[in-house]
């Protein structure tokens, strides 16, 4: 089985968050790989990973970064391929590196997701592929569907609830 999604990060600390990413992917049955970058320690290799990714059938890569944030845009920069940044709280919690994964010169795009959001880059990644595969685009809409019904079901739970004499549902 190859990935067709590779989800990277600049250091394992970021796993506890990127951990969402997986198991989305997992669950949906999504090949994915996972590595550690680091754009300021490791730029060579970076590098040498964005350029052979889509060589590799990559078809949307998903970066996770703090502090500077520099990892998904130097990926961007080397690769033709979709790029989801994932803002890992810390300073500032979070908004420095969303700020500096937002704020892409023109012509290298980064879609960026909220801070922490790996499960929603995971979505939006799955939602990429799903432009070319149906099988994947049957996954998102059986997603969409859960969680409309999970939605249904709370306010089912919320219409039991008699605590209030002034409650009119």
């Amino acid at each position: 089985m190859d990935p067709i999604v590779s989800i990277i990060m600049g250091s394992t600390s970021d796993m506890p968050v990127m951990e969402k990413a997986c198991k989305w992917l997992d669950e949906n049955e999504i090949p994915f790989e996972v590595n550690a970058l680091s754009a300021h320690r490791t730029p060579d290799a970076v590098e040498a990973f964005a350029k052979g990714a889509k060589e590799r059938g990559i078809k949307v890569i998903i970066a996770a970064a703090g502090m500077a944030a520099a990892l998904p845009g130097v990926i961007a920069a080397s690769t033709p391929l979709p790029v989801i940044g994932v803002p890992i709280k810390g300073m500032l919690d979070g908004l420095d590196a969303l700020l500096s994964i937002i704020q892409m010169p023109p012509g290298i795009p980064v879609a960026t997701v909220g801070v922490n959001a790996a499960q929603n880059a995971a979505i939006l990644a799955a939602q990429i592929i799903a432009l070319g595969d149906d099988t994947v685009a049957q996954k998102i809409a059986a997603h969409k569907a859960g969680l409309g019904a999970k939605i249904e079901k709370a306010n089912r739970d919320l219409a039991q609830i008699k605590d209030y004499k002034f409650k009119t549902n």
